[in-house]
């Protein structure tokens, strides 16, 4: 095994015990938080090769509550897939705990083949802070997570924070390593994301990302790759490309890659998504749910299927976390992979990306 090491069900949700939230609560309070920037560059953050590979958990954090406006689609229309983006509507946070003390909160499923060790496993989180409510900025490092049948802990970001502090559209992204949390897949709900409510016209967004590397001697030999950043693409910066070497990648292989993107608006047509593995033809990424012009619009899917989370809102209105199958980019094997993201105004802040590839020693 080669890796290089880290840089640094409903049912169960409303079943937290109250002793431990509290206790979760009032530290966070007194907890530091590490420093921020406005833009961190995007950097390898994990990388294994092992018999297994990369799974997903994945949820909004705010939705829909009321039209700002004439022309937006009806709220429930836009939750169940219809065109809406979040700057059209009046934003509420979304909250399943049952527990007055979490002011946000959301549940999502980690599949984790059963037999399988988590070699490692990451947290992501963000918000906007801008809306018909102001977020200090002070609480971005910190949020809940539960695990399946277990209590809320607090996670406190253990790398810089990605934050745009001067901008119409201020928002964050934080992450943590929560290796030790995350030992099996199941159910996992995270609370306590610092982000505004209301209307902004620059739109209010929110959610949260679980990515975990499992090792199975049952599973093909894999590479595995976790990236991760803070870049605002659109006005400043119209592409990004992001080069993985090292790959051993045979012909016909089989992969995937997964995207955690905030405020993407749905229906503009401005965003791509390339792959190209060595010096063969770039394969544009789309499936069922994401089109090839418009990659970066309010979902949270697996291979163009709505992942299984609660809520499961359809146009998460300003929250991407896919993945994806990019197979038809391996058929002809290579030795890197190049991912290329392109976009027009008003673009989308992209904060995590992973790959999962077939290779050989």
């Amino acid at each position: 095994m080669r890796k290089s090491m880290d840089r640094t069900g409903r049912g169960v949700v409303c079943a937290l015990a109250s002793l431990a939230l509290s206790a979760a609560l009032s530290s966070a309070v007194a907890a530091p938080a590490p420093g921020e920037s406005a833009r961190i560059p995007f950097t390898e953050r994990y990388h294994v090769t092992q018999h297994g590979g990369i799974a997903r958990a994945a949820n909004s954090s705010v939705t829909c509550k009321t039209a700002a406006g004439r022309t937006a689609t009806p709220c429930a229309v836009a939750q169940q897939g219809g065109a809406g983006r979040n700057g059209l509507y009046r934003m509420a946070a979304i909250d399943v705990d049952s527990d007055a003390r979490t002011a946000n909160s959301s549940s999502a499923t980690l599949r984790i083949p059963a037999g399988s060790r988590v070699s490692y496993a990451r947290l992501y989180w963000g918000g906007s802070l801008h809306g018909g409510t102001r977020q200090t900025a002070g609480n971005n490092g910190r949020v809940l997570i539960a695990e399946p049948g277990g209590r809320y802990r607090q996670v406190i970001a253990d790398t810089l924070t990605g934050h745009r502090p001067h901008s119409a559209a201020e928002g964050f992204q934080a992450s943590a390593d929560v290796t030790r949390l995350v030992r099996s897949g199941g159910a996992y709900t995270v609370a306590q994301i610092n982000m505004a409510t209301g209307h902004s016209a620059t739109g209010v967004w929110g959610g949260w990302t679980l990515v975990a590397a499992y090792e199975n001697k049952k599973q093909p030999l894999r590479s595995i790759a976790l990236w991760d950043g803070f870049q605002a693409l659109g006005a400043d910066r119209r592409e990004l490309s992001l080069r993985l070497p090292g790959a051993r990648i045979p012909a016909n292989s089989h992969g995937l890659a997964g995207v955690v993107a905030y405020n993407g608006d749905r229906g503009r047509g401005n965003d791509t998504l390339s792959v190209r593995a060595g010096r063969h033809t770039a394969q544009t990424v789309r499936d069922a749910a994401n089109p090839a012009t418009d990659v970066m619009n309010s979902t949270v899917t697996d291979f163009g299927r709505t992942a299984v989370r609660w809520p499961a809102y359809r146009n998460t209105l300003g929250f991407d976390s896919d993945v994806f199958d990019i197979a038809p980019a391996l058929r002809s094997g290579g030795d890197r992979l190049t991912f290329r993201f392109t976009t027009r105004d008003p673009g989308y802040l992209l904060g995590a990306l992973f790959v999962q590839t077939d290779t050989r020693r």
